[in-house]
């Protein structure tokens, strides 16, 4: 007999709370991701199961209790192993909102992709609670969220190392590719935006971005799309408008980004 999968997706949003957003799956057998990254932090905890998170060259086996933590920027993917259940949370977080928090001038990175601290995890884990809870006043959920990225900053925080770039020029071929990601792009154009040579720039823009330019954009047309689906536009229009051939190839490459439909995304659970 098949076995019954059920991934349950809920996405959290508050209009009065911009910089947060949430997610919880009860069963991540069927939720796969490939490499990506988010233009904000990310944090969530597992609670049931096992699955591999790879983050940059590192691999590790995360369980209940931990963890999870990404960086602005990083590329990393958590999928099940051998098909067993397992279920998490995740939090997306504004990085300008983060830095404010932080009191800091730069948004200062944090220093392990794993913590076991279970301290940590119960607040944390109370956090999801509060803000998937619809009777939960505004000003309950937003101090509750203040008040642990202010521990987690005093905990984690790599004190004095801003995020930065070492070499403009990479840089800049990230902005110009964020700018146009929705258009048709060459590597010439990079390239020309950049000041960097075409062998230099596939080499060097993977090392520091873990993505090759190509998938960067791809990644950038995804997180478009997430938010244009958060303005509540029709699929289609979102589709072609992020740079898609159609509602088919974006679909596609939403799912491998997000381990979510587009459908499944914009529904979310009013706070």
């Amino acid at each position: 007999m098949a076995r019954a999968v059920s991934d349950a997706h809920r996405f959290w949003r508050d209009p009065a709370l911009p910089y947060l957003e949430a997610r919880a799956v009860e069963d991540g057998r069927e939720v796969c991701y490939g490499m990506h990254s988010h233009q904000t932090f990310a944090i969530g905890v597992v609670t049931g199961g096992r699955s591999e998170y790879r983050i940059g060259n590192a691999r590790h086996e995360v369980a209940p209790g931990m963890i999870v933590l990404m960086n602005p920027e990083e590329a990393h993917a958590c999928n099940p192993l051998q098909d067993l259940p397992w279920s998490y949370r995740m939090l997306y977080v504004d990085v300008r909102w983060l830095t404010e928090v932080q009191q800091s001038d730069a948004f200062l990175p944090y220093a392990t992709p794993v913590s076991t601290d279970p301290a940590l995890f119960r607040r944390l884990d109370r956090l999801f609670e509060l803000l998937f809870d619809p009777d939960a006043d505004i000003l309950a959920k937003e101090e509750a969220a203040t008040g642990f990225f202010a521990d987690l900053h005093r905990r984690l925080a790599r004190a004095g190392e801003p995020v930065g770039d070492d070499h403009g020029g990479l840089r800049r071929a990230a902005e110009f590719i964020t700018t146009h990601c929705t258009r048709p792009l060459r590597l010439a154009d990079i390239c020309a935006a950049s000041g960097l040579s075409p062998s230099y720039l596939v080499r060097a823009f993977k090392a520091r971005y873990g993505l090759t330019p190509h998938a960067y954009q791809i990644n950038r047309r995804i997180q478009y799309g997430q938010k244009e689906l958060r303005r509540g536009r029709p699929i289609v229009d979102v589709a072609l408008d992020a740079g898609f051939a159609d509602q088919a190839h974006f679909q596609r490459a939403f799912k491998r980004h997000v381990a979510a439909t587009p459908r499944q995304y914009a529904v979310a659970r009013p706070g």
